[in-house]
């Protein structure tokens, strides 16, 4: 067992789920060393005194993650190799007394709005003037900017409004006062994610402002890419197409997560939308900003959905030819309103649809990546993996889409760096390439 000392604490955050999460743990890191605390993130060091664990609460997988986390983490902390655990994040805020009780050995539990308190129990002051800084844990060149909080749509399926709360958008100057520190550190491109970017502004502004916002946002210096994250389809505000296609520094992409298409899933999922209105905006986007890649996630193995819904949504993905497009199987989420149905699709059923869909996609995206042989892209570099460097258009977002392999025994490239390059191959998800 590892002695008491004297020295600082070290405090190692770890994070688990989405790109917000990491945000947040930006957030309470950069919180942490502006107190002069000691801090990593997901640190392999033996040598860490605190450990903070930020949750996900998403979906059955992500909460078994979550829980086990902790448990490794009790593990440790009952071992001596870890003096204090302290657990946040959406598990923590949904689960809290479950939590409470079932894994007593944690130090203490906080929600998701409750930064000041944890800072307080890990012995550090909330300091509201550090408006936008953070200690970013993303490669240098590119990193999140989160522009609203929570979520007002009422999806059946969903139980992110139960641990994020009601939308909440943050000011335009506030988000151009962040940009500008993250340029002055070396961020080339900002990718912006909410639960719901297309309601930005409304809370308020009494508008929706996602527009203005990226008007803003391209005058930062040093920013050259801004990427849009999760836009909701209903009420999508048409004058958003219009600054992607004329503004050089906003990518031609967008990911829109659609669920599904069948008209009855649509309306069971209370997404305010059916199958025509659906394929009419995705006509506007790509009439209004030719070439522009869209991004899409699909919900299979909902409560009711027939093999007739399936078909349809199987013939849709076919037609529809999305760029970039991920599968999730349904999860039956307590307090949503979903839950009032029967989960009545069998966990194998709901996984073999996944793959049909996915098997689906990958030809297309085969077909999509073989047109791109002998032309030329933007690229920025994001790191040296094995014998290559990895880089990504601007029609490709970190970790989740396809990217852009260059051969390193043949060329050297630097990190965070853009260059021009000539595509000489393709495979379903990558594109192998050279500097011009």
């Amino acid at each position: 067992m590892r002695t008491k000392s004297h020295k600082k604490n070290k405090i190692n955050v770890v994070t688990l789920g989405c790109s917000k999460n990491i945000y947040d743990s930006e957030v309470l890191m950069g919180q942490l060393k502006a107190n002069n605390m000691d801090v990593e993130h997901e640190s392999e060091s033996q040598e860490n005194d605190i450990v903070v664990i930020n949750t996900c609460g998403f979906i059955d997988n992500a909460k078994e993650e979550s829980v086990n986390t902790i448990l490794d983490f009790v593990k440790q902390k009952e071992e001596g190799t870890v003096e204090k655990v302290f657990v946040t994040g959406c598990l923590s805020e949904r689960y809290k007394p479950d939590l409470e009780k079932e894994i007593p050995n944690v130090d203490q539990y906080f929600g998701t709005t409750e930064l000041p308190k944890l800072l307080k129990a890990l012995g550090a002051d909330y300091k509201h003037e550090l408006i936008g800084e953070r200690l970013t844990t993303t490669p240098k060149h590119y990193a999140y900017l989160k522009i609203a909080e929570g979520c007002d749509r009422p999806c059946s399926f969903c139980a992110i409004p139960l641990m994020r709360g009601k939308h909440v958008s943050k000011p335009i100057e506030d988000l151009v006062t962040e940009s500008e520190n993250l340029a002055k550190n070396g961020v080339k491109e900002l990718i912006l994610i909410a639960q719901d970017l297309t309601y930005y502004g409304l809370d308020i502004y009494k508008k929706r402002r996602l527009a203005d916002l990226l008007m803003a946002l391209k005058d930062v210096e040093g920013i050259e890419w801004i990427r849009l994250h999760y836009a909701f389809p209903t009420g999508f505000p048409q004058d958003v197409l219009d600054v992607i296609r004329d503004e050089e520094k906003v990518c031609n992409y967008i990911d829109i997560p659609l669920q599904h298409i069948a008209d009855n899933v649509l309306k069971s999922m209370k997404r305010g939308t059916t199958f025509e209105k659906t394929n009419s905006l995705l006509r506007d986007f790509r009439e209004k900003v030719p070439g522009m890649a869209i991004r899409t996630s699909l919900i299979v193995g909902y409560p009711g959905e027939t093999e007739k819904d399936f078909e349809i949504l199987k013939n849709w993905v076919r037609d529809t030819k999305f760029d970039r497009l991920g599968v999730f199987t349904y999860s039956h989420e307590e307090n949503t309103s979903a839950y009032d149905l029967e989960d009545d699709i069998p966990a194998e059923v709901k996984a073999t649809r996944a793959e049909e869909i996915m098997a689906i996609q990958q030809e297309v995206s085969l077909r999509l990546n073989g047109e791109k042989v002998g032309k030329e892209f933007k690229v920025l570099i994001d790191r040296k993996e094995g014998n290559f460097f990895i880089g990504r258009t601007e029609f490709d977002s970190p970790d989740v889409d396809n990217e852009v392999l260059i051969d390193a025994g043949k060329h050297f490239v630097r990190q965070g760096d853009f260059i021009k390059v000539k595509v000489y191959e393709a495979s379903d998800y990558d594109l192998f390439a050279e500097p011009v």
